[in-house]
């Protein structure tokens, strides 16, 4: 059933690009000024040998970074957060570098075990981890306090990225997404993601490998115990932001049948995955900012929730 509702919502998707080695380790090879505070940084990742396009929402002066994650297909067909939401208007005026890798379509933003046929080799969490921020940081002034937030496939992997570097983000917003990985309905959802672009999940992880336990927020919800948290999800229900009107947002499916078809299916999966993770961490005595909602699988309940949890990130980063 997922694999069909993501496979009508979805087109066929850009290959990843190569890039030639600029000098053995991960760097800067171009910067585009796109205007006001916004750049296009190119990063040479030495760990994936490919260039990535990261978008920079740069303040003066040092200021905190939060990572921002698009969907499934990366940002790289349908297009980023910053073509489908106002992100960047709406942090034209924060105290905050917001830094957004374009590409990572169906990778879970994760290591994989080996390079994938139609992926090619996955290596996000190195990348994201360590690659980008130590060739930002010293060019953006970055204080060395985090946030990253996802939605959908990438809600899962903002999650795991504070599982896998404690410490590393003050803050974790997840949109919209799955937080589980090892059960299974959860292995199975993830197996129909990854085969919209004909991937297979045993090249990421093998069924046997320890990583399926390890990204899994609801096993590990313990770790999360100090990292302030925003967590949404809507319930599939028609909400506010589905009505004919509503598709001012670049991207956004233009039929509204198919919206409440297709994007209420997937939400109502997401619903009840994501009330796993925040009734395990209500159990453990863990506080979060939770959100569940009338409301779809769809971008502008994402561009609320991204205005919504900026108090929790500012407040977590200090600014």
């Amino acid at each position: 059933m997922c694999l069909i509702i993501l496979s009508i919502a979805i087109a066929a998707l850009m290959p990843a690009v190569a890039a030639a080695d600029p000098g053995g380790g991960p760097a800067i090879v171009d910067v585009r000024p796109l205007g006001g505070r916004q750049y296009e940084y190119t990063v040479y990742s030495a760990a994936m040998n490919r260039t990535v396009p990261v978008w920079v929402s740069h303040p003066e002066g040092s200021a905190p970074a939060l990572y921002l994650l698009n969907a499934i297909d990366g940002g790289e067909t349908g297009g980023p957060w910053t073509n489908r939401t106002d992100a960047a208007q709406f942090f034209a005026d924060k105290p905050v570098n917001v830094i957004q890798p374009i590409g990572g379509r169906g990778s879970m933003y994760t290591d994989w075990a080996v390079d994938d046929p139609a992926l090619g080799r996955n290596k996000w969490s190195t990348f994201l981890l360590d690659e980008l921020p130590a060739v930002l940081g010293p060019r953006l002034g970055l204080t060395g306090r985090n946030a990253v937030a996802g939605t959908s496939m990438s809600a899962e992997s903002a999650l795991a990225l504070a599982l896998r570097a404690p410490g590393r983000y003050q803050a974790v917003g997840a949109f919209s997404g799955c937080p589980r990985t090892d059960d299974a309905f959860a292995r199975a959802l993830v197996r129909s993601e990854l085969q919209l672009f004909g991937a297979n999940a045993d090249n990421m992880w093998p069924p046997d490998d320890p990583a399926w336990i390890a990204n899994d927020a609801v096993v590990n919800a313990e770790r999360l115990r100090g990292v302030a948290l925003y967590i949404s999800a809507g319930n599939g229900l028609p909400g506010v932001h589905d009505t004919p009107d509503d598709y001012s947002i670049a991207g956004d499916i233009p039929r509204l049948a198919d919206r409440l078809a297709i994007g209420g299916a997937m939400e109502t999966a997401v619903h009840d995955c994501t009330l796993s993770l925040t009734d395990r961490l209500a159990a453990l005595g863990i506080p979060a900012t939770t959100v569940y909602r009338d409301g779809t699988h769809a971008w502008p309940y994402w561009q609320d929730d991204l205005h919504d949890s900026w108090p929790v990130f500012a407040a977590a980063l200090g600014v």
